[in-house]
């Protein structure tokens, strides 16, 4: 029989209040013991282990919640998806009093431990440190606990980056914030709260974007910062469904006020130092956080005060129409950014995707992942994520270098990032 002791357990839970739906726990969970529904992420305790694995990634700290609880009286997922706050803590005798409950319903033999699947944890070789000259970064200057804590900015502009006439249509946002200060920088996110309920009535939770500007905004001198929103019309298993802040954000007309918390994320920024190298692999709109990396390095370009390193963007969507700022990416000079496409759903072409094109070209890449200066960062779906690791795995292993030594180096360093949702 257990000692009592080992019913006790410290229940992993998600602050309902505080989670902006980013998914990068959901991603990081090496046992897949976090899902969520249409409103709550919440956590599984018959599969958490506690490995703390999703603490460090967190960009509001939502994640880092505990509950002593006798283990046979842990919060199930069903209740958890129902919360609006966190339960408080169970009184002393409340607990003894359930513990002993519990003890005594042990069975003789205890059932098996579940047996978890095993899978490639990509998310166990990113980052969750910045790079060492990244400047430093305000996170959670508001909210998102309480609607009062948020900050209103006025839309500037809204703009179709996506070809016209396709279902999937991506919009380019300026969001301006007067005389609010709201410092961001590349890399970072925000969360927007979309007006309205949801079916139960509740308000709705932020949803988190990722900034698409540079440091001194869309316009310098000015404020404000954009946004690349997807138009969500479908879910990932095709089924229509119209997503409540991405239809809400596509449809804002200049001049209309939103509600905005953050800003987010103190680990996915770039390198300030001279000459470093920035390799960008995303798809869709995880093309906003490379967008604002290059026109920072392009503004830093242009005032002639700055010797940058190498860019390289590999960027894949399923046709050239559905390729947020394809028009914008063909001006840029070719010796200023090194540009790679893949398109998977071109009529009459073989699928290409992003992981191909990073084989592709192994001979420029290889001496990057050994280059201290060189930096990595990966934002899209997160189905791109193992394809991703992969594929550096092959240019690493194909240039003789040890794969492993080279990740856990990545890793130190701050040097290998994702933001996968």
């Amino acid at each position: 029989m257990h000692q009592p002791a080992a019913l006790v357990i410290k229940q992993h839970l998600i602050d309902p209040e505080i989670c902006i739906r980013c998914n990068t726990c959901e991603s990081t969970c090496p046992v897949g013991a976090i899902t969520h529904d249409s409103r709550n992420y919440v956590v599984d305790p018959a599969k958490c282990k506690a490995c703390l694995a999703c603490i460090p990634p967190c960009p509001t700290g939502s994640i880092d919640n505990w509950r002593t609880m006798p283990r046979a009286k842990a919060y199930s997922v069903a209740e958890q998806l129902e919360w609006d706050e966190l339960p408080a803590e169970l009184p002393a005798d409340r607990l003894a009093e359930a513990e002993m409950a519990a003890v005594a319903a042990v069975p003789a033999a205890p059932p098996a431990p579940a047996v978890v699947e095993e899978r490639l944890n990509s998310a166990a070789y990113t980052a969750t440190v910045p790079p060492w000259s990244a400047a430093h970064a305000y996170a959670n200057l508001y909210g998102p606990k309480a609607a009062e804590a948020s900050i209103t900015a006025t839309v500037a502009g809204n703009v179709r980056v996506t070809e016209v006439g396709r279902d999937y249509d991506t919009h380019h946002i300026v969001l301006d914030f007067g005389a609010m200060p709201f410092p961001v920088l590349e890399g970072q996110s925000i969360g927007i709260i979309p007006p309205g309920t949801d079916d139960a009535g509740r308000p709705h939770r932020p949803r988190q974007y990722s900034v698409a500007s540079p440091r001194n905004g869309e316009r310098p001198g000015y404020n404000n910062l954009s946004l690349t929103v997807k138009r969500v019309l479908e879910d990932p298993q095709g089924k229509p469904v119209r997503g409540v802040a991405s239809n809400y954000m596509c449809d804002l007309k200049v001049g209309d006020k939103v509600q905005v918390v953050g800003p987010f994320g103190t680990t996915f920024l770039m390198p300030n130092h001279p000459k470093s190298h920035i390799v960008m692999i995303c798809t869709g709109t995880g093309s906003a956080p490379m967008r604002a990396m290059t026109e920072w390095r392009r503004r830093l370009r242009q005032s002639g005060k700055f010797e940058g390193g190498k860019l390289l963007l590999f960027f894949g969507a399923r046709s050239k129409e559905e390729l947020p700022y394809f028009g914008p990416l063909q001006n840029l000079p070719k010796d200023f950014i090194d540009i790679n496409l893949a398109f998977s759903r071109t009529p009459g072409a073989p699928k290409r995707y992003v992981q191909d094109l990073i084989r592709a070209r192994a001979a420029d890449l290889a001496p990057l992942l050994a280059d201290a200066n060189a930096y990595f960062y990966v934002c899209g779906l997160k189905a791109m994520e193992d394809g991703v690791v992969l594929a550096l795995r092959d240019v690493a292993e194909g240039a003789g270098l040890n794969w492993d030594a080279v990740a856990g180096t990545l890793k130190r360093q701050g040097r290998l990032h994702m933001e996968t949702y």
